[in-house]
């Protein structure tokens, strides 16, 4: 031990062992070497900075198996350049490898970078989800109907991935489905997975579509299995669903010229009965007749909360008698129905700005 203790204390303190320096400097394949090694330490992270990385330093390595067979001749600084080299070679072979199984097609790639990647998905689980429908990408011609109502069964999920599809329901135009939204988003959630149905409405193309769909087996196996992509689902088909409400929303007031909050029963209850007020009881029954069977959502919302006779009780009519009325140039002998006044108080409740408002803090004020 104080042999080899004697021997490190004169490698360090002592003077350099070396009698002589060569006056020779090493050729230029050995200084070009060591300047691409420098810049080859000089990478970055992630996968394009590996490439960087073993690039430099197996260029760097290849030029000192240069340098030791045609400068210093040296069979070890040869063979330990060249393992080196082959090492980078390697690296640089398995980053190819790497970053050619992470491509994705076109357009599922722009679609990851679309609605997936603001989400901070990782990829691997969007690799699972793209695998659920095969990575198959369908069209659909102009006019061509995804789904008809009536008749199509809902046993698929799809998302446009480009075009635009008109949504009818009875003729009746509806709303339009834009790239990146869910086409059956109500139909998926409003199923069981045991259960079965068919389409209430017709999805039809108004221009050359591409989409994507997940067979509804294949992708209840898949939500029941990973509970991140279960969970992820969920919030985008709410959103999806969402979106679609507050469209039929401005399109079923669009008329009023004022934009409602659908989470307002109150508004339906006001605006509904004096929508059809203005035109008398005798408009709104030729409507209703001449309508089809099916319902519209227009109609669906003015039904489904009626007037109750307890707003405008029988006992206080005569309390409106000093309020002078303008007469109808068209009124009825129906006039002095209980119908008829119910539906004048609703619009006089709807002219003024005595209906009920919602602040922002939630609170109801009248």
């Amino acid at each position: 031990m104080s042999a080899n203790g004697s021997t490190v204390g004169q490698l360090l303190f002592q003077g350099p062992t070396c009698v002589g320096w060569k006056q020779v400097l090493e050729g230029a394949v050995y200084h070009l070497a060591n300047c691409i090694l420098l810049f080859g330490f000089m990478a970055g992270s992630g996968v394009y900075g590996c490439f960087y990385l073993f690039g430099f330093l197996g260029t760097g390595y290849l030029c000192y198996v240069l340098w030791g067979w045609f400068d210093a001749c040296g069979l070890d600084v040869v063979f330990w350049s060249c393992l080196l080299t082959v090492v980078c070679l390697l690296q640089l072979a398995h980053q190819v490898y790497r970053l050619r199984m992470n491509t994705l097609p076109e357009e599922f790639d722009l679609l990851y970078k679309t609605l997936c990647r603001p989400l901070q998905v990782p990829l691997c689980s969007y690799k699972e989800i793209i695998h659920c429908c095969q990575e198959q990408v369908l069209t659909l011609a102009t006019e061509q109907n995804y789904a008809v109502e009536g008749e199509t069964p809902i046993n698929r999920l799809s998302l446009l991935l480009s075009g635009r599809v008109r949504v009818s329901q009875d003729g009746q135009f509806l709303h339009y489905i834009f790239p990146y939204q869910f086409m059956d988003s109500p139909e998926w959630e409003s199923l069981h997975p045991s259960e079965e149905g068919t389409f209430q409405v017709t999805l039809t193309a108004e221009t050359e579509c591409s989409y994507i769909s997940w067979p509804r087996k294949s992708l209840h196996l898949l939500l029941s299995r990973e509970r991140y992509i279960s969970r992820l689902f969920s919030a985008l088909l709410g959103y999806d669903i969402s979106e679609k409400l507050y469209t039929l929303n401005d399109k079923l007031f669009a008329k009023f010229g004022l934009r409602f909050d659908i989470r307002l029963p109150s508004l339906y209850h006001v605006l509904g009965p004096s929508s059809s007020s203005d035109g008398g009881p005798e408009s709104e029954k030729e409507e209703e007749e001449g309508s089809e069977p099916g319902w519209s959502p227009a109609q669906a919302a003015s039904t489904a909360v009626q007037p109750s006779p307890p707003l405008v009780p029988t006992t206080t009519l005569p309390a409106h008698a000093p309020r002078a009325r303008p007469s109808r140039p068209d009124s009825s002998p129906l006039g002095e129905d209980s119908t008829s006044l119910v539906l004048e108080d609703f619009e006089e409740v709807s002219e003024s700005e005595s209906f009920m408002d919602y602040r922002s803090d939630g609170e109801y004020m009248r």
